[in-house]
């Protein structure tokens, strides 16, 4: 019976020129190992000071510019595009004749203030006033010029009370307050 070879040798026992173990790990013949190298071959190359730099320059210009070009739109979105009235009370008698008198809401709009500019809004609420009137024998509104109530710099509270006078006598009234605001003009900005 025979042995199996001692110390890794292989070879028989008792050979006198044992033969030492093969290196490498893979038989021969065998396919190479799979995977990468333990090690890459070539040193990757060191990215430069000055491409970073620059590349955070090149984005803070974008910012600033883009920052900018933002806050420039915003400012002028808000921007009124016409001249408003003279007064805040002018405003409002404005508005109350678009509305009541013209039931006309794009004449109404030219007195709105752009931050509550709303046309359907403004289109709703004269349609219902045109519908409130179509109840009615022959309806007139009126009222007396409407009244600083508070004004603070560039804002007012003006007052106006509305009356409706049918042909078969019936009155009704109204007290509207409203928010006036200075911008190039005065602008009714809110109704209540």
């Amino acid at each position: 019976m025979t042995q199996p070879p001692v110390g890794g040798d292989t070879g028989t026992p008792g050979d006198p020129n044992p033969q030492p173990p093969p290196t490498g790990g893979a038989p021969p013949g065998s396919a190479p190992p799979a995977g990468p190298p333990a090690y890459p071959s070539e040193p990757q190359p060191r990215k430069r000071p000055a491409v970073l730099i620059v590349s955070l320059v090149l984005a803070a210009a974008v910012l600033l510019c883009g920052g900018g070009g933002t806050a420039a739109f915003l400012a002028l979105r808000n921007s009124e595009d016409g001249q408003g009235a003279k007064e805040p009370q002018v405003a409002v008698d404005g508005f109350l004749k678009a509305v009541y008198q013209e039931r006309d809401a794009e004449k109404a709009a030219a007195f709105v203030c752009s931050a509550a500019r709303d046309d359907e809004k403004i289109a709703t609420k004269v349609a219902e006033v045109q519908k409130y009137a179509a109840q009615y024998q022959n309806p007139r509104f009126r009222w007396p010029t409407p009244t600083v109530d508070n004004q603070t710099g560039d804002r007012a509270t003006v007052s106006a009370r509305v009356t409706m006078t049918t042909a078969d006598e019936k009155v009704a009234e109204q007290a509207l307050r409203f928010t006036v605001v200075r911008k190039t003009g005065w602008w009714v900005c809110e109704v209540g």
